[in-house]
């Protein structure tokens, strides 16, 4: 590598800096995001109660902004009497938990398999793609019903259908990036020196993918916790007295009328994530497109 290649990623890195300084989304989404995850690590300091413990004779206690509230249940309990916040405290653990680790297992399914498409092509490329027509054939909800039938409803089957399921992006992107990267300059070089495909791929191409798959991550996370809190909601996801936002919308849907807090906080918690997920992805996209161009 020339000095000069080396002051032009210098470069390149001061600029993609700058623009993530100026950026309201990266900012706004960023911290939003940091909260929420400071909350759910920290939950068992935050929390007040136990989310599971249950007091029959304090179920449905209205929030704060409600007549006949309790301080001791600043945002009311539900239909079993367990503390609203706690649960909502607890219930980011699950959202992000998910979000995060299936993104990561599905991220490495769908990047190595994009890597041997895009590197080797013909048959290999052949027999990928046919994998990923077959995976975007395949309904998520209806494998999840099928998974539950078989292994029954719970937060790790959920994990493992979800990874399964939703590598399909990551392998179109770097299929595709891998395809325009292999007869680069720098990868021949490699080549030419005797280094394993292995070894190309991996140290060779998969660097120049960084950026690309920072931004396919933060769109599939949140993909991943919409779809956990809707198969939840379903009853194919956490199981009860899991503190789930999905669960807990759909344990409040039979109390929607009379106290429609129950439903609203949950969501509202969901969209506050979601929001702040999205922020944070397309504030990440705007700086390294425009580093890039």
């Amino acid at each position: 590598m020339t000095v000069l290649d080396l002051d032009s990623r210098v470069l390149q890195r001061r600029k993609l800096w700058r623009r993530i300084s100026r950026s309201t989304g990266i900012h706004l989404g960023g911290g939003l995001l940091v909260l929420i995850a400071c909350i759910a690590l920290f939950a068992p300091l935050l929390a007040p109660h136990d989310p599971i413990a249950q007091d029959l004779t304090r179920r449905l206690l209205p929030p704060f902004w409600q007549a006949g509230s309790d301080p001791a249940h600043w945002l009311g309990t539900d239909h079993l009497g367990r503390d609203y916040l706690s649960r909502l405290i607890f219930g980011a653990r699950v959202s992000l938990g998910i979000g995060l680790g299936v993104t990561l297992c599905a991220g490495l399914i769908g990047t190595m398999l994009g890597l041997l498409a895009g590197y080797f092509g013909g048959k290999t490329d052949m027999l990928i793609s046919f994998i990923i027509t077959t995976r975007l054939s395949l309904p998520i909800v209806l494998v999840a019903l099928a998974a539950v039938a078989l292994g029954g409803a719970s937060l790790q089957t959920l994990a493992i259908v979800l990874s399964l399921l939703l590598w399909d992006r990551f392998a179109v992107v770097v299929r595709s990036a891998t395809q325009g990267l292999r007869n680069r300059e720098f990868v021949q070089a490699t080549i030419s020196f005797g280094a394993s495909s292995l070894h190309v791929m991996l140290r060779g191409i998969l660097p120049n993918l960084r950026n690309t798959l920072i931004v396919v991550a933060t769109l599939e996370v949140a993909n991943v916790i919409l779809l956990e809190a809707a198969l939840s909601f379903l009853g194919l996801g956490a199981r009860p007295p899991t503190p789930s936002w999905g669960l807990m919308i759909a344990e409040g849907r039979e109390h929607i009328l009379f106290d429609p807090w129950l439903i609203a906080l949950p969501g509202s918690a969901l969209c506050l994530l979601i929001l702040a997920v999205n922020l944070l992805g397309d504030g990440v996209r705007d700086a390294l497109d425009a580093t890039s161009s």
